[in-house]
């Protein structure tokens, strides 16, 4: 399995994770999580909000490195352009939780474009 691939998997568990931050609280309610989620303030309820986006930002992630394997792109460029979209997601959600917006968007940006670099070397 590439490199690649295995970010794919990285990009995947990243929503839990954050989402665990969001949650990481005694009364949390499990009967209800949607409501309880939607109650929160503050930087656990950024981290949910961190958890939502990162749902979001999946798929067309997933999908250009999938497309660029299939195009055949080199693989070296492929890994890391992944190993950089992880990366700004990573930072994306810190950014998000300890409410930096600025830093928050430009890290999205970076992975934004990452997954446009996908695309882009496998055309």
């Amino acid at each position: 399995m590439t490199t690649a691939y295995w970010c794919v998997l990285a990009a995947a568990l990243l929503p839990y994770l954050t989402v665990g931050f969001a949650k990481s609280r005694s009364d949390f309610d499990n009967a209800a999580p949607r409501a309880w989620l939607a109650r929160l303030e503050g930087w656990r309820a950024r981290a949910h909000w961190a958890h939502q986006n990162a749902f979001e930002a999946f798929p067309p992630f997933a999908a250009a490195v999938i497309i660029a394997h299939l195009a055949q792109a080199p693989q070296n460029r492929v890994d890391a352009l992944a190993l950089g979209f992880v990366a700004a997601r990573l930072l994306y959600s810190a950014f998000y939780i300890l409410d930096r917006p600025a830093l928050r968007s430009l890290v999205w940006t970076a992975g934004f474009a990452c997954v446009v670099g996908l695309f882009v070397i496998a055309a």
